[in-house]
């Protein structure tokens, strides 16, 4: 039968990404504490191809993933994107991997638990055997206006925020620990399932710690700074102001390679 993809394309021009986007996927994580969670992925697998062909073969992508272990960690997504590249006879491969990961959080005083879930995104690209690897979170956090709190006599106002980071690292690196260091980094986490105790711990934990997103996202920079594994990360904290008819947001961008 004639392969219409590797006849020349009518315009010589190279693509850098072509193939299979938002498909969904059943994807096994592995966990800080040596466990595994099931979930459900959004994928996206892509090659790059050279101006000489008319189009790539959609089909290998799903044959690769089919064929894949469908676990992921660090060494099985290296060789899923080897098996991207070789299977497409490309020269860059990339894939990545959104998902919810759902953890236990813990109330601070009764200790009630309760399912938190953190949209994550795993992502890496592969060329000439070399991997670059990406990973990202999102985590609702708290914060009190540390403005507010100095002009009132009586309280402040406060709102939930959401602090996104996405890293690029080498070795290992745990999602759990980038979901740690952003709920560290603002006025109080955010629980699923909160006692009367809990909730009067909350409050007051969080008014003695009162946080602008400059705040917030100066904490998460400095905290990502001191891992050695990561090389790059930007991080994003939006906070959806309970006062004000707009959001608040921060960004820093930052090589942190040697």
């Amino acid at each position: 039968m004639q392969d219409i993809q590797n006849t020349p394309a009518g315009v010589d021009m190279p693509i850098d990404r072509v193939g299979v986007k938002n498909l969904r996927y059943p994807l096994t994580v592995r966990n800080k504490n040596n466990g595994f969670q099931n979930t459900v992925a959004q994928v996206d697998l892509y090659v790059d191809l050279p101006g000489s062909f008319k189009g790539t073969h959609m089909s290998r992508f799903i044959e690769a993933l089919e064929e894949w272990t469908g676990v992921l960690d660090y060494y099985s997504f290296k060789h899923f994107l080897q098996d991207v590249q070789i299977r497409l006879e490309a020269r860059r491969s990339h894939v990545t991997f959104n998902f919810p990961l759902f953890l236990h959080q813990r109330a601070p005083k009764s200790n009630s638990r309760a399912v938190m879930e953190y949209q994550c995104m795993f992502s890496g690209e592969l060329e000439v055997d070399k991997p670059t690897m990406y990973a990202g979170v999102e985590v609702p956090v708290m914060t009190v206006c540390p403005c507010s709190l100095a002009i009132c006599e009586n309280g402040a106002h406060s709102q939930r925020a959401v602090v996104k980071i996405k890293t690029k690292f080498e070795g290992l690196l745990w999602l759990e620990d980038l979901i740690y260091i952003a709920q560290d980094s603002a006025s109080s986490p955010v629980y699923g399932l909160l006692k009367r105790e809990d909730e009067k711990y909350v409050t007051e934990h969080s008014f003695a710690n009162p946080c602008f997103v400059e705040d917030v996202v100066r904490n998460v920079g400095e905290r990502l700074q001191d891992r050695e594994q990561i090389k790059w990360f930007k991080a994003e904290v939006e906070s959806f102001e309970s006062i004000h008819n707009h959001n608040a947001y921060a960004c820093i961008e930052m090589d942190t390679g040697d």
